[in-house]
């Protein structure tokens, strides 16, 4: 059998369980047809149908020297689940395939629930999992000509990922775009205190209160190392310069399709002054008395968690 993820746009359909919302796979039956979707031997893609890569746990990269054996908590079995390769289709995809589908609605638990709304819940391999059908998804929808002369693109041959034009056969592959999202920390002047410098993105909107606060970020351009990526943005969205700028960790990101790469720095030097088109306040927070932030599963909840941590506060 078969897995596979149903999507509409961003949202995948899940059933509701005692724990929250869980995405719901179908169970697709194999097929004997080398060009069928469901014959795992020769994954194919078609547009709104793409076969996901297993998506590793933490587990294969994190250190074991926090490992308790009498102390499992739900982020243990967070960092030691894997998903493994699967389908994604979309809803369109499988009403015109007469993809025999679960009831959608209220009696039944299940509905479409958008991606943002699952990843505080979901494990990380499954999150990235399903941002990876997102992005894939998009990717088909968004190359179906080609970009050099126009005509029409197909699928290439076998499980390459990739859109070949029918005519000058130039191969378009899915596009990640990098971005670095930096942590940045100092005491407090006047107490000491460990301060993080957070902002108001005017992406964040307006709509609810208090106002969501996040960490300063953007993308890299052509000809820049990630570092020189951070110091950039830094100084064109706050105005200040940095120090001690490391690398902690990355998170694929379905919107639109980047990588988020996570930096810690240190303060060094400069006023805060904010570039206003895209900010509308920034300033340095003590760790005990945060604004709102960005939510669990997000790489920006991650990166103040561990400092609040490294501090002795519960986020």
């Amino acid at each position: 059998m078969t897995n596979a993820f149903v999507f509409t746009n961003d949202s995948v359909l899940c059933h509701q369980t005692p724990n929250g919302w869980w995405p719901l796979p179908l169970q697709l039956p194999q097929s004997n047809d080398a060009n069928s979707i469901y014959d795992e031997t020769q994954p194919s893609y078609q547009l709104g149908c793409v076969t996901l890569l297993q998506s590793l746990a933490p587990n294969h990269w994190l250190s074991n020297s926090n490992d308790s054996i009498n102390d499992v908590t739900q982020a243990d079995t967070d960092n030691n689940f894997t998903a493994q390769a699967a389908i994604a289709i979309t809803y369109d995809y499988a009403i015109a395939n007469s993809i025999i589908l679960p009831p959608i609605d209220e009696p039944h638990d299940n509905a479409f629930v958008h991606y943002r709304e699952l990843i505080a819940q979901l494990p990380i391999a499954l999150s990235d999992q399903l941002s990876q059908a997102i992005q894939l998804l998009r990717w088909q929808a968004d190359t179906r000509f080609c970009s050099r002369c126009g005509n029409a693109t197909t699928h290439a041959k076998q499980s390459e990922r990739a859109m070949v034009c029918t005519v000058c056969k130039f191969h378009q592959y899915p596009r990640v775009q990098p971005c670095v999202i930096t942590a940045i920390t100092r005491p407090n002047p006047i107490t000491g205190e460990m301060q993080i410098l957070l902002a108001h993105h005017h992406r964040h909107g307006q709509q609810k209160m208090p106002p969501m606060y996040g960490l300063i970020a953007g993308f890299v351009e052509v000809g820049e190392s990630l570092e020189h990526a951070v110091v950039r943005e830094v100084a064109e969205e706050v105005n200040i310069s940095l120090s001690d700028i490391r690398y902690i960790s990355s998170q694929p990101w379905p919107f639109p399709s980047n990588l988020m790469l996570g930096f810690r720095a240190t303060y060094a030097d400069g006023d805060l002054v904010i570039q206003e088109d895209e900010l509308s306040h920034a300033d340095f927070f003590d760790v005990s008395n945060l604004p709102r932030i960005p939510p669990k599963g997000s790489i920006a909840h991650e990166l103040i968690a561990q400092i609040m941590s490294e501090q002795g506060l519960p986020l």
